[in-house]
């Protein structure tokens, strides 16, 4: 079990910063000291891979890269990988809204002109360092980035739109692809060293200030990724590369329709006969990033909704039996007892529940779940067991203003009645129901410490696009925000 804690949801590319995204500079640590003055102990965040499609972290080019358009420009003209008239007439970009187009050609561009400057005048132990990465990191760093220059020689077309001796890996065609392509190849080792250099340095500073780092962990990959194209024995494809079934969820809370994901899905009888080896490295490669992870949709290692590639909804699909406990004991062979937050949301059976229960992972309360119906729904605080973590919402919920002002009258009368409130400041009221349940860790979306309302949602399910743009500006960091937080964190234990 989690010590009793609490800590805000935010992801990395919610925060203000002069380049349309935010970057693993001054505004990261400026929330870290945010936390350390709000009393709060964890910062989670969402995957930090390279995004794809939509724009979503769910949706990664790479389950072991960083996102590079993370990549702190301000501290890379510190050490001498960029001039500072490189970075003094960067484009106008928006201050509350990440427009990834125009910020993705933006730091192409320049991040191009700190490799060149890099290569140019990198310190002997620069280039040590560099070269100590690229050899730590080889079993998936050689393919990332060699599907990474791929994707750029191809106009960022999918991999199975490649000609066929390269999207099947030929090793001719690899080969002469690796010396075409070598400049292009060292130049996303590059970004990735950067990355994980600027990344690893945020994650000691909060660590230092005594807050841990909850990270994500999608259970599924992007089709249109270096992880399926360089491993295809392990997901279910036909000859020409494509899915023959796909990820998703059935109907649900969020969709009439189910959610269909779209990712391809996992021979795991295959993984299993060679002792769960991908699994094992993508662990440890999320361990070096982060303290604690959250697995996400937890309950498909027990069972995943699997439907054929061909359809256009996810309703007319089956159960499949995962891998379960067999795949947890095996990742706890190799990494003892890792600190695991199970997502268990959805449709949860007995055997979902079990499989948690039997490794001790803590699994996810909602407090916007827990209105909808009577007394009796498991999401009421009254009702928690200690081995949980409970949200006021996640990035996939409205926010919790948003939620309210729009939650049918009966379900608003409970709330109210549950809480004893007026509801005037409904943010405050949910949260202190979270920090005073008994639930062991605590976690608001910053959103909802700033009373937003659903223009400020992260992420509307099965919503293709405008999503993940969602940033804050830098007065809302405020120091009355930070000390209703630390009252609230010291009340309820767990400052």
């Amino acid at each position: 079990m989690f010590k009793r804690s609490s800590g805000i949801l935010l992801h990395p590319t919610s925060m203000p910063c002069r380049f349309g995204i935010c970057e693993l500079g001054a505004p990261a640590y400026e929330f870290v000291d945010f936390l350390a003055a709000s009393k709060q102990r964890v910062w989670q965040v969402l995957p930090l891979g390279p995004t794809g499609y939509g724009d979503s972290p769910y949706q990664s080019f790479s389950a072991f890269a960083g996102n590079h358009l993370l990549i702190s420009l301000d501290e890379l003209v510190k050490e001498g990988a960029l001039s500072p008239a490189d970075v003094e007439d960067g484009p106008q970009f928006s201050t509350d809204r990440v427009d990834y187009g125009p910020v993705i050609e933006f730091k192409r561009s320049i991040l191009q002109r700190s490799f060149e400057q890099f290569e140019a005048t990198a310190s002997r132990a620069q280039q040590g360092e560099f070269a100590q990465f690229r050899e730590t990191n080889t079993h998936w760093l050689d393919d990332y980035a060699l599907f990474m220059a791929l994707k750029d020689h191809h106009g960022g077309r999918a991999w199975d739109e490649w000609d066929k001796d390269i999207a099947t890996r030929e090793p001719a065609a690899i080969e002469c692809w690796h010396q075409e392509l070598e400049g292009d190849v060292r130049v996303h080792k590059y970004l990735q060293f950067q990355f994980l250099r600027q990344w690893s340095a945020v994650k000691r500073y909060a660590n230092q200030h005594g807050i841990q780092i909850v990270g994500d962990l999608p259970i599924f990959v992007a089709y249109d990724s270096a992880d399926v194209w360089a491993n295809p024995d392990l997901f279910y494809l036909d000859e020409a590369g494509s899915p023959t079934v796909v990820a998703g969820v059935p109907p649900d809370y969020f969709s009439e329709t189910g959610q269909l994901w779209g990712n391809p899905i996992y021979r795991w009888e295959r993984m299993a006969d060679n002792g769960y080896a991908w699994w094992i490295e993508r662990f440890r490669a999320t361990f070096r990033q982060v303290d604690i992870v959250r697995v996400d949709h937890f309950r498909g290692f027990e069972a995943y909704w699997e439907v054929p590639a061909s359809e256009e909804t996810a309703i007319n699909g089956q159960w499949v039996e995962g891998p379960g406990a067999d795949f947890f004991h095996v990742i706890e062979e190799e990494f003892g007892k890792p600190p695991i937050i199970a997502e268990d949301l959805g449709v949860i059976t007995p055997e979902v529940e079990a499989l948690r229960k039997s490794f001790g992972f803590p699994g996810m309360k909602i407090l916007q779940f827990a209105f909808n119906g009577d007394n009796g729904s498991d999401y009421l605080p009254h009702r928690y067991e200690r081995n949980y973590v409970v949200y006021t919402g996640t990035h996939d919920n409205d926010t919790t203003r948003g939620w309210f002002e729009s939650a049918p009258e009966g379900e608003r009368e409970f709330t109210l009645k549950y809480l004893g409130t007026t509801g005037d400041e409904i943010h405050w009221d949910m949260i202190r129901l979270a920090f005073g349940s008994v639930a062991n860790m605590a976690v608001v979306p910053l959103q909802d410490v700033f009373g937003l309302g659903t223009e400020a949602r992260m992420n509307f399910p099965s919503r293709a696009g405008g999503n993940w743009t969602w940033r804050y500006t830098p007065d809302r960091l405020t120091d009355e925000v930070a000390r209703r937080l630390a009252v609230l964190a010291e009340v309820y234990g767990r400052a």
